[in-house]
């Protein structure tokens, strides 16, 4: 399967979950209604923002040059239009069938309008998950090379004293004296 449609159907599934339970909660809190429209929306925009940051943390560090990366943008796009479209088919056949009332006014505005909605829902925020995910991978790269870098530089460079000349160690060790240097000369 197509990475852009398992996102795209997957996110349709908690588009349509969302208003389903959207519709039965209004038809028992009606007076919440903008506190659940609220709560719903937020809901599809942190699943998509989640799976986008977690593709952008995989495609980073995959491809750690940033040329070679999979183009992330048009695959989320992509499963915005395949999640709008579909979860408002599936919402208005929810509608149709059932006797939960999802809210909804027509098909024809399910795959319009709606669907244009849906698709910036998922969108947006996957974009710019997709580039913190990307930044947050690359952050955690550069860490891991400067503490390489670092247990490198001090593996190599730090002498303990087993392995000093014994001769140094000694309060009678010879010592030089260099003559003072005037730079008026």
């Amino acid at each position: 399967m197509k990475p852009w449609l398992l996102r795209g159907l997957g996110l349709a599934l908690v588009h349509v979950v969302v208003r389903v339970l959207l519709g039965a909660a209004l038809v028992q809190w009606p007076l919440q209604g903008s506190v659940l429209r609220w709560l719903g929306l937020i809901v599809v925009v942190v699943a998509a923002f989640l799976w986008a940051g977690l593709d952008g943390i995989r495609d980073r560090r995959a491809h750690p040059d940033p040329e070679e990366g999979a183009d992330l943008t048009l695959r989320w796009l992509a499963a915005g239009a395949v999640t709008g479209i579909v979860g408002g088919v599936l919402t208005w056949l929810v509608d149709t069938v059932t006797a939960i009332p999802v809210g909804v006014t027509s098909l024809f505005f399910e795959v319009t309008s709606g669907a244009a909605f849906t698709v910036l829902l998922v969108f947006l925020p996957a974009t710019a998950a997709v580039t913190l995910g990307r930044f947050f991978a690359r952050r955690q790269e550069r860490r891991a090379e400067r503490n390489d870098d670092w247990s490198e530089h001090s593996e190599h460079h730090v002498s303990t004293p087993a392995t000093a000349d014994p001769a140094w160690r000694d309060a009678d060790a010879p010592t030089t004296t260099f003559p003072t240097v005037n730079p008026k000369q």
